[in-house]
């Protein structure tokens, strides 16, 4: 049975009509004809069983058989992900893998070192392109529920709202302070946040913003992971040790 992000299109009275972009992926680009089963998930996490019982021109109906919220399927705990804007498509990268591994939110940010700047129109452009990424990363693994994904601007103006259990700032000029002395020292946060610079890392001034607000600097070891790596890695070892990867 294939499974749908809902979108913008709404269930009534045990009925989805579904139309535009979704509707011209499953009518014109699967195929799908009137008996078809298909899951369509909507905003609020909810599954909805069904079946096509109607294709239009421009729409087509899914009769609902059955709905059941997917809220327990979602990590007990929610990762943040505040990541330097990256060169090239090393952020559809991050984003796909990143909602593979459970993340609840990414957010980007203009680092000092970033080559990239999103800047005017092309904000909203990119935006609705990252949702892309996620909805379909999140559909193919089986995901409820896909991360939020934000914009921002310089790593200060998207830090001063965090408001996380546990804030880590994963630097290459941290020596001392391992990770796993780092996550020894809380037990089951529902939430933690992470910093990751661009290619060329964070400034010295980006350091310190992190550190007033409340992020604690953690090294991985010896090794310097690439900006596309470090919060894949990140992710990870937060889901192995404190969420769903078992």
């Amino acid at each position: 049975m294939r499974s749908f992000f809902l979108g913008d299109n709404a269930i009534s009275d045990g009925e989805a009509v579904v139309t535009g972009e979704l509707y011209r992926h499953m009518a014109r680009v699967l195929r799908l004809k009137e008996g078809a089963e298909v899951e369509l998930i909507d905003a609020g996490g909810v599954r909805h069983c069904g079946t096509i019982a109607e294709v239009g021109a421009k729409s087509l109906t899914v009769r609902i058989a059955a709905s059941a919220a997917l809220a327990e399927e979602e990590p007990a705990i929610s990762i943040t992900l505040y990541q330097g804007l990256p060169k090239g498509e090393k952020l559809d990268l991050i984003l796909q893998k990143c909602t593979e591994l459970g993340i609840s939110e990414v957010v980007t940010f203009d680092g000092a070192r970033s080559i990239v700047k999103f800047r005017g129109e092309k904000t909203a452009g990119k935006l609705a392109r990252f949702e892309k990424i996620v909805q379909e990363a999140a559909r193919q693994s089986g995901r409820g529920t896909a991360p939020r994904i934000a914009i921002g601007g310089n790593l200060k103006e998207v830090l001063k709202e965090s408001r996380q259990d546990v804030k880590l700032l994963l630097w290459e000029g941290e020596d001392e302070n391992t990770l796993r002395e780092t996550l020894a020292r809380h037990t089951e946060p529902k939430s933690v946040a992470i910093v990751v610079g661009p290619e060329g890392g964070l400034s010295p001034e980006e350091v310190k913003e992190a550190l007033a607000c409340g992020f604690t600097p953690v090294t991985l070891g010896k090794r310097i992971l690439r900006t596309e790596t470090a919060g894949l890695a990140m992710v990870s070892i937060l889901q192995f040790h404190w969420g769903d990867i078992r």
